[in-house]
């Protein structure tokens, strides 16, 4: 027995020796640049540790991903590592021939995933020409040339040298829809990026023809038929004429029948309990006899999302099978099963120079060490592709050693991420004028900055507002807004206002379409008078300090956020005053339903606001006044009590609209629709003064709308009659409204 276990116990040290070295020393070869304490950092190397021959490989793979060694060898010599190494040269230059301007040369610069001073990687060389091709596109070179060429310095360093020839700019001069397209131009160039190129649009990049704005078009055009029940909508490839220095950019379309949905079905591998996909059933359920829209089918896939996510079923996928049951109905079945058990070992995020790795692993909902579920996967591909800081997301599962575990590869290619808009309009009430600059990505680290200023015949505005989308790893966003408005009434009424102050808040979405969105907010305002001002609104004169908590509940049950054309918004809105010398309460409430009869869109809504003083009287500034959209024929805030010939605005706005769109008027009109409109409101109440009267009586108005996508910009006209009214209302028969971006 003795001689056994000695047998036993030599037999375990030799197994043992097979599968795993004790690492004592490590001696590095042929590193000039690259330090021995560098490399075992780089490569977390540990001395006196058993490394199995997986994990040496792991270690070789960590030292590869640097990029500073071309080829790198291990040799195990007893409880030595070697480590044999073939430095890559380091960059010494980049050198952008045929470039003039400097800012073009930075964006493209800022992009590469070659940077001065960092290792010469021919692939990543090969790749950079790509992007710096793709920046040309968008910057309207669609005929550019680049090759790249290496120049030996005496150092062990080269000189990255592109050669680009720009070529003509290709501007967009007419984007035409043919084919059986169903709707006008006018809605369709509305969903599209790509914009005509018109001689203000000096600022615009979609004016020039991009291949990956096209691609863009395509799926937003594809989507949006979807979505309006064109289950066989087929887009076909686009195409631009060159013609004259410009291109005709034309998109043929066949849009097929309206498909509503006959019956729908859950299958459920066996094991599966019923009981956890109830909701499933529920929304499937609904959705017999309706229209087919991607959107819908969208909520039954997001639904098995939150069971994957509260990890009732670890290995778990789905997919959707449709069968066409004649010219125009569908039968549907979500099949759930189970999908390859394997664990996550390692996740390698590639491709990102600019956002830092954190960023991207943090809308990851799977994770290392996790079961790998393929709808959660999914779920992380669309939550980068979401932050709109991307040009492409791809992932690759690679297997292992071990058969139960896998790596996931994250390529990400990003893009340029800041914007500058230029807009203005010109109405029947006067001309605004508008500016704003962006940043999706501050840093890398997908903060969000934005900057705005806004101006019209009584009023500027600014702003500037930081939102982080994943504050404190909450999966929710926080935003920091800085603000200031003056408004300047002293030449006609004798008054002016100026506030200023900053609002934290944040918004997420706490049950299935139901919003929260609670602000924090502190402002001082600056109210003077002069002799022009009623004798009430100069006692208001002085300057007041505010701070107050609001938040908006918001059930959202559109079907799109843009174009809606079903369901319905509900939304709650309070303001509580904390600190105030006129403490006041705000309470809001609206409504809007949305329905459609073939092609005939019709809304209801409903529109109620107060606004109490607490302590003392609601000052000027936080008066209530209806906004334009809620009561055509009149102008905008020229309803209501009256004080020395200004409309004040009033404690309390209510208003009831009802619109439906004409498609049957004017059919061939492609740029142009029609809408017919009632509406009802009011503005009374008046707490600071008992002379003024309250205005206890409802305006209403009738009549019809055009909307016109014209070649400066789209345009907007009004006719209404008013129906009732007083004789201090300021009515407005006619109202129109033109603007454009830049």
């Amino acid at each position: 027995m003795k001689y056994i276990l000695i047998i036993l116990f030599i037999f375990k040290i030799a197994l043992a020796s097979a599968y795993a070295d004790i690492i004592n020393k490590i001696q590095v070869k042929n590193n000039n640049r690259i330090t021995k304490e560098t490399i075992v950092t780089f490569g977390g190397i540990e001395l006196g540790k058993d490394y199995s021959q997986e994990q040496l490989n792991d270690i070789l793979l960590d030292l590869y991903s640097t990029n500073f060694f071309s080829d790198i060898k291990f040799n195990l010599q007893g409880d030595t590592l070697i480590v044999t190494v073939e430095e890559r040269k380091v960059v010494q230059k980049i050198i952008l021939n045929g470039v003039k301007a400097e800012k073009t040369k930075k964006s493209i610069l800022k992009n590469l995933s070659i940077k001065e001073k960092s290792p010469y990687v021919n692939f990543l060389a090969q790749q950079d020409i790509k992007k710096i091709k793709n920046a040309l596109n968008s910057a309207g070179y669609y005929f550019n040339k680049v090759d790249v060429s290496m120049k030996d310095n005496d150092n062990e360093t080269v000189d990255l040298i592109y050669n680009i020839d720009l070529g003509e700019k290709t501007l967009i001069k007419n984007i035409i829809f043919t084919g059986e397209k169903f709707y006008k131009d006018r809605k369709l160039k509305n969903i599209i990026v790509s914009e005509e190129s018109k001689f203000w649009k000096f600022i615009s990049n979609k004016k020039y023809l991009n291949p990956e704005q096209i691609n863009l078009d395509l799926r937003l055009l594809e989507k949006f038929y979807l979505n309006k029940g064109f289950y066989n909508v087929k887009i076909k490839n686009s195409s631009a004429i060159f013609n004259d220095n410009y291109f005709n950019l034309i998109y043929n379309i066949n849009s097929g029948n309206i498909y509503t949905i006959r019956n729908t079905k859950l299958v459920l591998p066996d094991d599966f309990d019923e009981k956890d996909f109830e909701e499933v059933e529920n929304i499937l359920i609904d959705l017999k006899e309706e229209r087919y829209s991607l959107n819908k089918l969208n909520k039954v896939v997001k639904q098995i999302d939150q069971i994957s996510v509260s990890r009732l079923y670890d290995f778990i996928d789905a997919s959707i099978e449709t069968e066409i049951i004649g010219d125009n109905e569908l039968d549907i079945s979500f099949i759930v099963k189970e999908s390859e058990k394997f664990y996550v070992k390692k996740i390698n995020v590639l491709g990102n120079n600019i956002t830092e790795e954190r960023v991207i692993r943090d809308m990851l909902e799977v994770d290392e060490g996790d079961p790998f579920n393929k709808l959660l996967h999914a779920k992380s591909l669309n939550n980068l592709r979401s932050r709109n800081i991307f040009q492409n997301v791809k992932s690759e599962i690679v297997d292992t050693q071990d058969g139960n575990l896998k790596n996931i590869n994250i390529t990400v290619e990003e893009k340029a991420t800041g914007e500058i808009l230029v807009g203005a309009g010109v109405g029947s009430d006067g001309g605004t004028a508008a500016f704003s600059v962006s940043e999706n990505n501050f840093l890398g680290k997908g903060v969000k900055l934005s900057t705005g200023l806004r101006i019209s015949e009584e009023r500027i505005r600014g702003n500037f507002t930081v939102t982080n989308p994943n504050f404190n790893y909450s999966d929710k966003a926080l935003s920091t807004d800085i603000f200031i408005t003056d408004t300047d009434k002293l030449t006609d009424f004798g008054y002016k206002s100026t506030d200023a102050g900053f609002s934290i808040g944040t918004a997420f979405e706490q049950y299935d379409d139901f919003y929260f969105r609670p602000t924090f907010r502190t402002s001082y305002e600056q109210l003077t008078t002069n002799s022009g001002a009623s004798a009430n609104l100069k006692k208001q004169e002085g300057t007041y300090f505010t701070t107050n908590i609001g938040y908006v509940l918001d059930l959202d049950k559109r079907n799109q956020r843009f174009q809606t054309t079903d369901g319905f918004q509900s939304k709650f809105t309070q303001n509580i005053p904390l600190i105030s010398e006129s403490n006041t309460l705000l309470n809001g409430y609206q409504i809007d339903s949305y329905n459609s009869f073939n092609e005939i869109n019709t809304s209801i809504g409903l529109y109620l606001r107060s606004v109490t003083g607490l302590s003392d009287d609601v000052r000027i500034s936080e008066r209530i006044n209806l906004p334009r959209k809620r009561l055509r024929g009149f102008r905008s805030g020229k309803i209501g009590p009256v004080d020395a010939n200004d409309h004040v605005g009033g404690n309390y706005a209510a208003s009831l609209n009802f619109q439906s769109n004409l498609p049957f008027l004017f059919p061939s009109f492609q740029s142009v629709d029609f809408n017919y409109f009632i509406d009802a409101a009011n503005v009374w109440g008046v707490d600071y003064s008992s002379a003024v009267g309250d205005s206890s009586h409802i305006r209403s108005s009738t009549g019809v709308g055009l909307e016109w996508f014209s070649p400066i910009g789209p345009f907007t006209f009004t006719l209404a009659q008013p129906i009732s009214k007083i004789d201090t209302d300021e009515t407005q028969t006619f109202q129109f409204n033109i603007g454009t971006t830049f």
